[in-house]
């Protein structure tokens, strides 16, 4: 399976963001063609959630709500969670999303 370079897929997920009326931006740029992407959605009510990438059984990209794992509701250890991932790996795009709702605008499947 072809996946889109980092930066293009970020490009379109914060364009996508926009078009829905709600903010994104991004916290920390990684690879260009092949960083991974972590992405936050805060709230603004003092909760957030974040999502990694992974790989289903079947070989295509999802992503996991980090709730399942401890990571959340509350905002601060979503941060935490964020701080430590960019420390381990420089390559990591980090994006942010604010939006009340908790819309992540992913059109990947979510494994919770």
């Amino acid at each position: 399976m072809v996946r889109l370079p980092s930066k293009l897929w970020v490009e379109a997920l914060i364009r996508t963001v926009e078009v829905a009326g709600s903010s994104a931006f991004v916290v920390q740029k990684g690879d260009a063609e092949r960083g991974d992407t972590l992405i936050k959605v805060s709230r603004l009510d003092g909760t957030a959630t974040a999502y990694t990438p992974s790989t289903n059984l079947e070989g295509e990209r999802i992503f996991r709500n980090l709730l399942s794992q401890g990571v959340g509701p509350d905002e601060a250890s979503v941060d935490a969670y964020v701080q430590r991932a960019r420390s381990r790996d420089s390559d990591l795009w980090v994006v942010e999303i604010e939006d009340r709702e908790g819309r992540h605008f992913l059109t990947e499947d979510i494994e919770d």
